[in-house]
């Protein structure tokens, strides 16, 4: 594997992406390459290929990266590995594509996980405005003294001996249990804070829902494959599935011959509201009855799955985030602040680098196979 899969900036990868289309078009020669500017930005752009079945529309095979912005450089890095090694195995006559590059350009130009409002896109995909209700997740209010920090930052040192205190203050106000709710669920009240879902539905977000309504409702078996960067053990790439996926962690396991598969629940991985994944199988159920869908996110977790590592990368998020609103006189703290950060969603271990992507080798196969995409 070359190291030169992973990109180094949003523009170098959308061009790489961009220029796949000739690959595409050597299989489905109608294939076509749009997109959306995000604020009517050129500079900024949602970017798809899609490609009609040339026979009969029986598979549609779903791809999408860059929904937290800074974890698209890992997306693009297993689409980039898809596209090389995968992509000529299925069937042109029965297969459509959807191939979406950098569903948050903002944010992945920029290195955050929101986009320009500050919007955690997915705490976004919700079936009904009212869902968007600054009364949901009561409990985050009572942790802001802890996730919200005012202030500029001008002592790492102080800032990490402030984050243990309020820390231990909201262990001892709500159990741990709650707390790991509470903080990841996500909360439509502060628009400063992390995991903030907004007051509507974002630009990108309707982008991304008409995709699906246009597409989905065309095919009879759809696989959706998201990919995200972040949780769970360092070395080994989980599948993360909606609750509503029918099938049985251990089942699918056994049928993608893959080691780790877990459902977005609070047993087996954390909970979320506004979820896209949720959204794709709420839409399927409700718009498009009958067909058959697997969709999941692959998650390459990062710095680790123990209780200090989802510590470190709670503090990591919350330094960058109070970084992005109030910032720091001092280089040195925005330097190693926006570091540690950047290893949460990108690391640069070549030994990371290296097994993620044969995860995602094995995912592919195991999940591809199964479903019927690859004789």
């Amino acid at each position: 594997m070359k190291d030169e899969v992973f990109p180094s900036s949003y523009e170098g990868s959308r061009a790489r992406f961009r220029e796949q289309l000739d690959r595409v078009r050597r299989l489905w020669p109608d294939a076509r390459l749009l997109n959306h500017p995000v604020g009517g930005d050129e500079s900024l752009t949602i970017d798809w290929i899609e490609a009609d079945a040339l026979a009969s529309q029986n598979r549609l095979l779903v791809f999408t990266t860059g929904e937290h912005g800074i974890e698209g450089y890992v997306g693009s890095a297993m689409l980039q590995v898809f596209m090389d090694e995968y992509l000529a195995q299925l069937d042109p006559h029965s297969t459509g594509l959807l191939l979406v590059h950098a569903i948050n350009p903002w944010g992945m130009q920029h290195r955050r996980r929101t986009n320009a409002a500050n919007v955690d896109l997915n705490r976004t995909f919700l079936s009904q405005a009212e869902a968007f209700d600054p009364s949901f997740n009561p409990e985050y209010a009572r942790l802001t003294p802890l996730l919200l920090p005012q202030g500029p930052i001008r002592n790492l040192s102080l800032s990490s001996l402030a984050f243990a205190i309020k820390l231990a203050w909201s262990l001892i106000a709500l159990r741990p249990q709650t707390l790991r709710k509470a903080t990841l669920l996500g909360q439509y009240r502060f628009p400063k804070g992390v995991y903030y879902g907004g007051t509507t539905w974002q630009e990108e977000t309707r982008t991304l829902m008409e995709l699906y309504r246009t597409h989905i409702g065309l095919y009879y078996h759809v696989v959706h494959l998201d990919m995200h960067a972040g949780y769970g053990p360092r070395y080994q790439m989980s599948l993360v599935n909606s609750w509503m996926e029918p099938r049985d962690s251990r089942q699918l396991e056994r049928e993608f011959a893959y080691p780790l598969v877990v459902k977005s629940n609070p047993t087996e991985f954390y909970s979320i509201q506004g979820d896209m994944i949720d959204f794709v199988y709420a839409l399927t159920k409700t718009e498009f009855p009958g067909k058959r869908l697997y969709a999941t996110s692959f998650e390459f977790g990062t710095l680790g799955d123990s209780t200090l590592a989802v510590l470190r990368s709670l503090r990591a998020k919350i330094l960058e985030n109070q970084l992005c609103w109030y910032g720091t006189a001092n280089p040195d703290i925005r330097r190693r602040v926006e570091r540690d950060f950047g290893e949460l969603y990108f690391p640069t271990e070549a030994r990371w680098r290296y097994k993620a992507v044969a995860d995602a080798r094995l995912a592919f196969e195991g999940i591809l196979r199964a479903e019927g995409f690859f004789s």
